[in-house]
């Protein structure tokens, strides 16, 4: 089973955002795009490309003199490792709050309310059940 790759610094996950949009790119698309969204110079863009290859967020392909950089997972699998790390540094008690402050933090689409109904049911089946 291959491992995860390592968290992600505020920074990297500027850069990585940027990498998943364009799916596969050169340093020059993202700090063409880091440079103006975030005022990155090419050298930090550089050495955070590097430092994600060295992490297994990323892999390159060399074309030419030049590499290409593809994401290694998608952007919702590393969210989710990040929030799998979150959650198993929660207090106990404070699973239910954080939650909470997350759903009235985010933008939720009917959509997106209705499936979080279904999953609370669900565990409120599952613990009536147990």
């Amino acid at each position: 089973m291959p491992r995860r790759p390592e968290s992600l610094t505020p920074a990297e996950w500027k850069v990585m955002k940027i990498v998943w949009r364009l799916e596969r790119c050169a340093a020059r698309d993202v700090y063409e795009a880091a440079g103006s969204a975030h005022g990155m110079s090419v050298s930090t863009v550089k050495t955070h490309l590097r430092r994600l290859v060295e992490k297994g967020h990323l892999e390159t392909t060399r074309v030419g003199n030049s590499f290409l950089y593809e994401p290694t997972t998608s952007a919702l699998r590393s969210l989710c490792d990040a929030a799998d790390k979150l959650l198993d540094n929660a207090l106990d008690g404070t699973t239910a709050p954080l939650l909470a402050y997350m759903v009235k933090k985010s933008k939720l689409s009917v959509d997106e309310v209705d499936e979080l109904r279904t999953l609370l049911d669900q565990a409120a089946d599952e613990e009536d059940e147990a």
